[in-house]
């Protein structure tokens, strides 16, 4: 912890948005692939966040990367009987993820972890400015 709780507060948003990319980039990695039955088949995964009391101020909050959950959609069944991976009726399965949805996700994590970033920078040059002062 800092003396300027905004680093802090700050800070923890951007590991919440970087977590948020890292599961979104995962979910589009997975979007095409595929498994011979329906247990193996990729899940994609959510971030799930809680907002927590800063510890020196009670009137600021952090947020923190509560834990990481599948999400329990059912797969997509195709009937593709020439694939290798196809059971024994022809199928397979594949995760049921909309890109153009995680795409729009990852647009909006993107520009709030930007926005964090430029918070920063804020704080970092009122902090300057505010030390130059007694020159």
């Amino acid at each position: 912890m800092s003396n300027l709780p905004i680093f802090d507060v700050a800070g923890s948003a951007l590991q919440a948005q970087s977590v948020r990319l890292s599961t979104l980039a995962s979910n589009l990695a997975n979007a095409d692939s595929v498994a011979g039955s329906p247990d193996q088949v990729y899940r994609p995964l959510e971030p799930i966040f809680r907002a927590t009391a800063h510890g020196s101020d009670p009137a600021l909050t952090n947020v923190q990367v509560a834990g990481i959950v599948e999400r329990d959609t059912p797969p997509i069944q195709r009937y593709e009987p020439g694939h290798p991976l196809a059971d024994e009726q022809g199928y397979v399965y594949a995760p049921d993820i909309d890109p153009v949805s995680q795409m729009v996700n990852m647009i909006s994590a993107s520009r709030s972890y930007q926005a964090g970033v430029e918070m920063l920078n804020t704080a970092k040059e009122l902090a300057v400015a505010t030390l130059s002062m007694g020159r």
